[in-house]
């Protein structure tokens, strides 16, 4: 049936071997454990809980307004049907250090492979608008610190996001960086960084996995993945990809279904039924269903 084969243990293990290749790994977004199982089955080898997408699912602004639980709910459904690790987005760890160490032990709950969590305020922005405000290193510091001391399972991995680069400049978005390591995160997600000098900076200052964020019509360049590997990141991430393309495809079909009033000329753009039964698995459950329910009461009973 449709569920995951595999532990949180030994995704979280395959996150690592993935990380320590020297490829580069590539990580769509998901919108829903539909979705997860389509990137599994397109032959990719993780994948992405975007906080933004969840917000955006709730009609809500990417602004801090969901809550550790929301995440993690949403997290659990999708680890449940995917073989892939999957890295989620844990915000600013939803409060002070102590709701960071939470916030580490329900994602883990969750069957979750890693993390990251960023050094802006609670109340946060989208990492590729302006206005943004960042904590005190200090206080960032101790909120990596807290989430570390938290995990129960050394393979979960903590990456650190730094926003400084749009507020502080590289210089200082590096040297946030580098501090968050020492702290005791994994890995390291520098935000909003304007071009290929900028990102090759930040290769050449840290030694630990760099995630590059590929996300459409913001401040970043959408640079291939031949040119990440060259540049030596880790992580390719495509964190709303699926979402935008869903949304156009919704919108697109709202305007032909209500000046056509039939959704006839769309059937070509929609993914069959026979292919959605695929997906699900409706085989596999039939299969399984019988083998259950298929027994002969013995005599008397």
């Amino acid at each position: 049936m449709l569920h995951t084969r595999t532990t949180p243990a030994q995704r979280r293990r395959e996150l690592r071997r993935l990380l320590a290749s020297g490829r580069l790994l590539r990580m769509p977004g998901a919108v829903n454990p539909y979705s997860a199982r389509l990137i599994q089955e397109h032959g990719f080898e993780a994948a992405y809980l975007s906080g933004a997408v969840l917000a955006a699912e709730l009609c809500l602004p990417d602004i801090g307004l969901t809550s550790s639980t929301e995440v993690a709910a949403r997290a659990q459904q999708v680890t449940r049907v995917t073989d892939l690790p999957v890295l989620a987005d844990a915000d600013t760890g939803f409060g002070a250090p102590v709701n960071a160490a939470r916030t580490v032990q329900l994602f883990e709950d969750a069957g979750l492979a890693g993390l990251h969590l960023e050094d802006q305020v609670s109340v946060k922005r989208c990492g590729h608008l302006d206005g943004k405000t960042l904590v005190p290193r200090e206080e960032m510091v101790q909120r990596v610190r807290a989430a570390a001391d938290a995990r129960r399972d050394t393979g979960f991995l903590l990456m650190a996001r730094t926003d400084a680069r749009g507020v502080e400049g590289l210089d200082a978005a590096i040297d946030r960086a580098k501090a968050y390591v020492d702290a005791g995160a994994d890995a390291v997600f520098p935000e909003a960084l304007a071009d290929e000098r900028e990102f090759a900076a930040f290769r050449a200052a840290l030694d630990v996995p760099l995630l590059a964020n590929m996300t459409e019509f913001g401040k970043s360049p959408l640079l291939s993945a031949a040119t990440l590997e060259d540049l030596g990141y880790n992580i390719a991430l495509y964190p709303v990809t699926l979402f935008r393309l869903a949304n156009g495809a919704v919108e697109d079909g709202l305007r032909t279904l209500a000046a056509e009033g039939t959704q006839a000329s769309l059937l070509p753009r929609m993914q069959t039924r026979s292919r959605l039964y695929e997906v699900l698995g409706y085989a596999d459950y039939t299969a399984f269903d019988s083998a259950v329910l298929d027994f002969t009461l013995p005599p008397g009973a």
